[in-house]
């Protein structure tokens, strides 16, 4: 199972770097040693997979999204897209949508009978968009008990609704993490957060006590802070707790939990001593000012390079990667033997509706086989480690080895848990993702109001759970009554 575990993780090297190229100017043309480029990858498909699975041949799904899966350019087809077209011989036509308009077109192409069979994943399906019509489920169509799924029981299991699974996920990415300055760390005379992960002592204690001492041992004038970046749901989750409970029949309120308010507690002291850099940072910042940096990988290959500049030629010649970022998972609740880790899931929706529920179902096992094989594994891999190189020359961006394989290790931790709050699929009120304190959702302003501090924010926990606990009880008493 661990083995699994870790190879379903693989694909999240390629949302951490597919945009090394397309972002960073010209893909290189050398094929040779460290220069490839993601097109010199080769990717094989074996064509028995499909021996005990529906035959879908000659079928389209009508993909919904505001992006194509289909390849454009010089850009490979995906692992998943490779199998389901020349193992299964079925295709996927993209109907274009955007941020804005996705859930109405949706809702306008289910009432109008027009064609649509899958739509990506959103906090907002389970029960949101369940309740609504918009979404069937997939139990009628894939097979649980495959061992390709080993490892996913208990994520699935979360997202279960209803006693149906409208989710199944067939990985986990993005997990928020610690992106740090090795050298920095040292200079301040502090214990690298990695060797802390190491002994089980990567905690919220440690962080707050290295946090304080940062900005403690600035000089007069020096404008430090402990951390910056996106993390306040981190926090609330790394306690393995939910603002929303559900056993299988019924929602419950859990914001009176004594874990939660303990989270709760920290960001409310991380805000008033000063700990937190609202500037917005795209990677970890390089002027020297914050000590850590709370945010998904994505930024994580960017950051290397800004911290290390160097051109095509010397990253080409250069013998090995010692790159001063590193990074660590979240830490995890003083007290606790696991890391609970705010993640994103990727799974993908069968509409309400479609007829081509064999075909979605077919796409989904292709994504997960594309995350278990070894051979896609070890594809994601070299993928990962290629670099973007701009049209003058200069690395855009990068990702060591060990930064790869560390990461990649969290995935077969049974230490590491990924997080899932029914509380974000409860519509606009719990979710609405404005600027506005007064009008954003609960769970947004639960987990990260007192840090950002719109206006109209309190400065207290127990003023803003005043304020909306009784909305997360009316909320979840009205899923229950659907």
């Amino acid at each position: 199972m661990n083995n699994l575990k870790r190879t379903l993780s693989m694909l999240l090297a390629l949302s951490l770097t597919a945009t090394a190229t397309a972002c960073g100017g010209d893909k290189e043309s050398s094929s040779e040693g460290r220069t490839k480029s993601q097109d010199d990858v080769s990717i094989n498909v074996d064509s028995d997979l499909a021996s005990d699975d529906p035959d879908i041949k000659g079928q389209t799904i009508y993909w919904l999204g505001e992006y194509d899966l289909n390849p454009t350019g010089n850009d490979d087809r995906s692992v998943a897209l490779s199998l389901f077209e020349d193992v299964y011989g079925a295709k996927v036509e993209y109907i274009q949508t955007s941020n804005e308009n996705r859930f109405t077109d949706l809702a306008n192409r289910i009432n109008a009978g027009d064609p649509v069979d899958m739509f990506p994943y959103e906090w907002d399906a389970v029960p949101n968009g369940v309740t609504k019509g918009q979404y069937d489920y997939l139990d009628d169509y894939i097979d649980l008990e495959d061992p390709i799924w080993d490892g996913m029981e208990d994520v699935i299991e979360s997202m279960k609704y209803n006693g149906h699974y409208y989710v199944v996920p067939y990985t986990i990415t993005d997990y928020i993490a610690i992106t740090y300055s090795r050298s920095m760390i040292a200079e301040e005379g502090l214990e690298d957060p990695y060797e802390l992960y190491k002994k089980g002592e990567w905690d919220w204690d440690k962080m707050m006590e290295m946090m304080k001492a940062f900005v403690a041992n600035g000089e007069e004038g020096d404008n430090r802070f402990g951390i910056a970046g996106w993390y306040g749901q981190a926090v609330v989750q790394s306690t393995g707790e939910t603002i929303v409970k559900y056993d299988g029949e019924k929602f419950s309120s859990n914001v009176a939990n004594e874990k939660i308010e303990k989270a709760e507690l920290m960001l409310e002291e991380i805000s008033k001593l000063g700990l937190h850099d609202t500037t917005w940072h795209g990677n970890f910042p390089t002027d020297g000012n914050v000590l850590f940096y709370g945010m998904a990988l994505w930024g994580l290959s960017a950051g290397n390079a800004k911290m290390e500049p160097m051109t095509q030629e010397e990253w080409t010649n250069a013998s090995d990667l010692d790159t001063d970022l590193f990074i660590v998972p979240f830490p995890k609740m003083p007290g606790s033997d696991k890391y609970y880790l705010c993640g994103n899931t990727a799974a993908k929706m069968l509409v309400k509706g479609s007829d081509k529920g064999d075909a979605v179902a077919t796409y989904i096992k292709c994504e997960r086989l594309a995350a278990t094989q070894e051979e896609y594994v070890q594809a994601a891999k070299e993928k990962a480690l290629i670099p973007g190189i701009t049209a003058a020359g200069k690395v855009s961006k990068y990702m060591s080895e060990e930064q790869y394989d560390f990461m990649m290790s969290w995935y077969e931790d049974e230490n590491i848990v990924p997080m899932f709050d029914f509380g974000y699929g409860m519509g606009s009120r719990m979710s609405s993702e404005t600027y506005d304190y007064n009008t954003r959702g609960v769970m947004n302003n639960f987990m990260d109001g007192l840090l950002t501090k719109y206006e109209g924010t309190p400065d207290t926990w127990a003023e803003m759970r005043a304020a909306w606990e009784s909305v997360v009880e009316e909320t979840v008493e009205e899923y229950n009554n659907k």
